[in-house]
């Protein structure tokens, strides 16, 4: 398939939704709807000339607006905003005022409350087939679930040879938090079986201690002599921390905000190997528990542990934590962050 756009319907809003096809010189294959700006396939074309979907999704994008999915909504593909993972009792302070924000999770809120930017349709700023290259933008409203200012986003996708980039860029009109992500689940056979067996690594010498809501306290846990060690690769399910899955947040080595390696993920009957690379200081590494049994596109079902992710952003709750990364951004300053997924054969 080309790279090309297709027109798939009208939203109740009134908004126009499309499925855009970016497609590159060795045949891989990425499908984006600006529906919730979500990836819905993401095809590597491997040397015996098969196709090698790597994310989980669905056929058309009028299943990402069902009811049924909607009730077992899982952020799937799809952008999350305006702050990734969660924030403690959904509040923070802000220059001494306390902003109270919508709550999607008991008391806390998640990737954005209620209705996050995952829900929402983006405006198609431009569309390069040639560069295969997509510009998407959604200007979030002051007082959206509960978030100060106007928030002017832009999400860039591009896909190279063996690489598919994603750039945020924003800026607001009063101080506002942001912390922004993608949240693909990964499936590196096809969307077949489970991630016990995968082989991961992820350059992380300490991890963030969470309470009973999953929730950062503030302290910093190495990750030596522990089932969060993935310094060297090991498979998924060697360890205890496979008896609840792993929902952790995993503190970068690296010291300063240049894109470097993060993590990557290798699966030996597919022989397909994912690399994250990132300017962010935390990749979130989520083993998938909570995918509810769903039917998902080419016939599969899906289930806990069907797919993982690999969140690149900041510290969850960093807003009320001093210690943490500032995510706090002000007028006349530019958010500007870049993930990019890196894919082959091995």
């Amino acid at each position: 398939m080309n790279s090309g756009q297709r027109y798939c319907f009208t939203h109740s809003s009134g908004e126009v939704i499309y499925l855009f096809v970016l497609g590159n010189v060795k045949g891989h294959e990425v499908l984006i709807s600006n529906y919730g700006a979500t990836i819905m396939s993401l095809k590597l074309k491997k040397s015996d000339g098969t196709m090698n979907d790597i994310v989980l999704g669905f056929d058309k994008v009028e299943d990402y607006l069902s009811e049924k999915y909607m009730q077992q909504y899982i952020h799937m593909g799809c952008a999350v905003g305006r702050y990734a993972n969660r924030i403690r009792n959904a509040s923070c302070m802000i220059d001494d005022k306390k902003t109270e924000l919508s709550k999607n999770m008991g008391e806390d809120q998640l990737h954005g409350g209620i209705s996050g930017f995952g829900k929402k349709v983006w405006k198609v700023l431009s569309f390069n087939a040639s560069k295969n290259e997509l510009l998407l933008n959604y200007k979030s409203p002051d007082g959206e679930e509960g978030f100060p200012g106007n928030l002017d986003v832009n999400l860039k996708f591009r896909l190279s040879e063996e690489e598919l980039l994603y750039q945020y860029e924003a800026t607001t009109d009063r101080p506002t938090i942001i912390n922004l992500t993608h949240h693909s689940y990964f499936n590196l056979n096809n969307g077949k079986g489970n991630d016990f067996d995968y082989l991961v690594k992820i350059e992380a010498s300490e991890i963030l201690e969470q309470n009973d809501r999953l929730i950062p306290t503030g302290i910093f846990l190495k990750v030596e002599n522990t089932e969060f060690d993935f310094r060297k690769r090991r498979k998924v399910g060697d360890q205890s921390g496979m008896k609840d899955g792993y929902d952790k947040s995993f503190v970068l080595d690296k010291k300063e905000s240049k894109l470097k390696l993060a993590a990557e993920a290798y699966c030996e009957q597919s022989h397909t190997c994912l690399q994250v690379f990132t300017t962010e200081p935390v990749l979130h590494f989520y083993s998938g528990k909570g995918i509810p049994h769903m039917h998902g596109k080419n016939g599969s079902s899906y289930g806990p542990y069907s797919g993982f992710c690999f969140e690149t952003h900041k510290h969850p709750n960093a807003v009320n934590i001093p210690q943490f990364p500032n995510t706090i951004l002000r007028p006349g300053e530019k958010y500007n962050e870049t993930t990019v997924y890196r894919f082959f054969e091995a």
